[in-house]
């Protein structure tokens, strides 16, 4: 992760400058006006020196030269109507200018919050089609930071930069064109100060852009680092690591600060070094004009309009350079956006023809088949081996084994959360890879082990913000999985609202609102992945009790390490290093004496250990009498 956030590329990549324009073309219109907005304004500034020299020229100190300007003709002799109509000149100037520089403001502005929405969304929505894979291997701090941090520097570059950098050109091309008009030696030794500038805006260009590298990867890192320990938090104080959190918090939150600091010193240096050469050629202006005015060569309004133009034009070279930054962390961020949109979606995007493959048996019962089914998460390292079963409409098939066994892969590979590599998966007949994966998602209810609550309403949770299920649904749901005494004690019901995660309800609780939304979808098949494991035991009873209505005329795949919940399964699967060793009813197992067998001993050796209980663990190894 640090090293990509170091990628800074091209200062101006034309490939991603191209991709960026795209996002304006929506509202290309509004910026070719706030361009012309820029420009008309870029010529209201350099209007007003220009009206100082000819009020000084004219009327104050009044030379035959200063009677030549453009305005001769229309301008009055009288000195006090004059420099009063020049005054109103000059403030409907500073009007005009004020109405130009707010629209274009405004308008820049606007357009970069609506492409920032539209980039945003786009890029939410891209994060949601990504198949899991890919949230393995990127941290989720990471990812917020895309969304967040370098989506608000591309914005800094839309509403401001863009249009800025053409305003700034504006402005120096029309003070250059002025000057030289005004007199070409007063303009030499102006723009004599300018290499120097150039100078020390190439060495202000090179510490920022080391500081602000430095501030981008310590950004990610603090991220990575809150979303952590604000997740596990629980976690950290149970173990007593606040110190040692804190510590590590310290040491890069020094660094971001010191990566700032660096950033700042930088500036320091140079805005006030461009503003020493500034003064610097002002006061060359005044000594050469001077001398020029005092032998008649030179009038005092062009010096002083000279000297005015002098303080303008070192300004957009300051904000071209602080521009020139931000166009570069603007490249850096669109690359890492870009590259995060560019990353292929195929593993869950349906190939062509897949609705209508999918569409044809969309209301058949759920007949799930693996077919020498073969999986590795990296390279050759096998996660299931070979494994091949079939699971009948209606049917409840449990899957234990070990941890690490492959059950839960087993459950993400039904869901297309990854593809096998050798072999298939069949659901009524049709290979997972020919169905769309909406309509196959469809047709599964999940309830994992650890439950996840969204901020809302229970019942919000319940139909996961599917307006269009009615109330009716939801309460039979919720009826159906035994949550409704514990909605009666609550004095809004399931129209409680809830905290992030379901802050606030115990992990029982939080486990039967799952329940109930994998109901409330009315699924064909019902996945319940250690469902059980993590509630207590008052839970587990109001759970098994709902379990026979929830499994009625579904399909269901149940994954658990209590053996006590899968006795009653039509089949049971015995994973054994991603193999499937054994299969059969709970008594066909016993009987084998296997590895089931083996794990049934261990969870009730304490049987063993009390009076008579060796004779009752011997007494179930034996098949029921028919």
């Amino acid at each position: 992760m640090p090293q990509e956030e170091e990628s800074l590329g091209k200062a101006v990549d034309g490939r991603l400058v191209r991709r960026l324009l795209g996002y304006l073309r929506p509202y290309r219109w509004t910026v070719v006006a706030a361009t012309v907005a820029a420009a008309l304004q870029s010529a209201t500034q350099v209007v007003g020196p220009y009206l100082n020299k000819v009020v000084i020229d004219r009327y104050l100190f009044p030379t035959p030269a200063g009677r030549g300007s453009l305005l001769a003709g229309i301008l009055p002799h009288n000195a006090l109507r004059g420099v009063t109509e020049l005054g109103v000149i000059y403030l409907s100037v500073l009007v005009v200018g004020f109405v130009l520089d707010f629209g274009q403001t405004y308008a820049m502005q606007w357009v970069g919050q609506y492409t920032m929405y539209d980039l945003r969304r786009e890029v939410f929505h891209h994060l949601q089609r990504l198949p899991i894979s890919f949230f393995d291997r990127n941290p989720a701090g990471r990812l917020v930071t895309r969304v967040t941090n370098d989506v608000e520097t591309l914005n800094d570059t839309i509403s401001t930069a863009l249009v800025a950098l053409f305003d700034d050109m504006f402005v120096l091309v029309m003070i250059i064109a002025i000057m030289i008009r005004f007199n070409w030696r007063l303009s030499l030794i102006t723009l004599g100060v300018v290499p120097l500038i150039f100078l020390a805006t190439h060495f202000f260009r090179t510490a920022v852009r080391e500081s602000y590298r430095r501030i981008r990867i310590y950004v990610a890192q603090i991220n990575v680092f809150l979303q952590e320990h604000i997740t596990g938090m629980a976690v950290v104080q149970a173990f007593n690591r606040e110190r040692r959190a804190l510590a590590e918090f310290h040491d890069i939150n020094r660094e971001h600060l010191h990566a700032w600091i660096s950033a700042v010193f930088a500036y320091a240096v140079y805005y006030p070094a461009v503003e020493f050469l500034s003064i610097l050629a002002v006061t060359l202006i005044l000594w050469f004009g001077g001398l020029r005015v005092m032998h008649g060569e030179l009038t005092i309004g062009i010096v002083f309009a000279f000297i005015q133009y002098a303080q303008r034009f070192f300004r957009p070279i300051q904000d071209l350079s602080d521009k020139y930054n931000t166009l570069q962390s603007a490249m850096a961020s669109s690359e890492r956006i870009f590259r995060l949109l560019d990353t292929p979606v195929d593993a869950t995007a349906a190939p062509e023809g897949a609705a209508e493959a999918g569409a044809a048996p969309a209301a058949a019962p759920g007949r799930i088949e693996f077919d020498h089914v073969w999986f590795a998460y990296k390279g050759e390292d096998w996660i299931l081996r070979d494994v091949s079963f079939a699971a009948e409409p209606g049917e409840s098939v449990a899957i234990v084994g070990h941890t690490g066994a492959g059950k839960t892969t087993m459950i993400s590979l039904l869901l297309r959360f990854y593809d096998v590599q050798k072999g298939r998966i069949l659901l009524d007949g049709v290979d997972l890879r020919a169905w769309d994966v909406h309509a196959l998602r469809r047709r599964f209810g999940i309830v994992l082990q650890d439950p996840y609550l969204s901020t809302g309403t229970i019942a919000d949770n319940v139909r996961m913000d599917d307006d269009r299920m009615p109330a009716e649904v939801v309460r039979e749901a919720e009826r159906q999985a035994n949550l409704t005494d514990f909605l009666a004690t609550l004095p809004l019901g399931d129209a409680t609202p809830l905290r992030e995660r379901g802050s606030g309800l115990s992990t029982g609780q939080k486990q039967l609102v799952n329940f109930a939304r994998a109901l409330a979808a009315r699924p064909s098949i019902l996945i319940l992945d250690e469902a059980t494991a993590s509630v207590d035991t008052d839970t587990e009873l109001k759970i098994r009790e709902a379990l026979e209505r929830m499994l009625a005329g579904r399909t269901s795949i149940l994954i658990a390490h209590r053996l006590s919940t899968v006795q009653r399964a039509d089949q049971i699967l015995v994973m054994h290093k991603g193999v499937l060793r054994e299969r059969g009813t709970h008594q066909e197992l016993l009987r084998q004496q296997g590895i089931y067998w083996r794990l049934y001993r261990l969870q009730y050796k304490d049987q063993e250990a009390r009076p008579g209980g060796a004779r009752k663990l011997e007494a179930v190894r034996e098949p029921a009498p028919s």
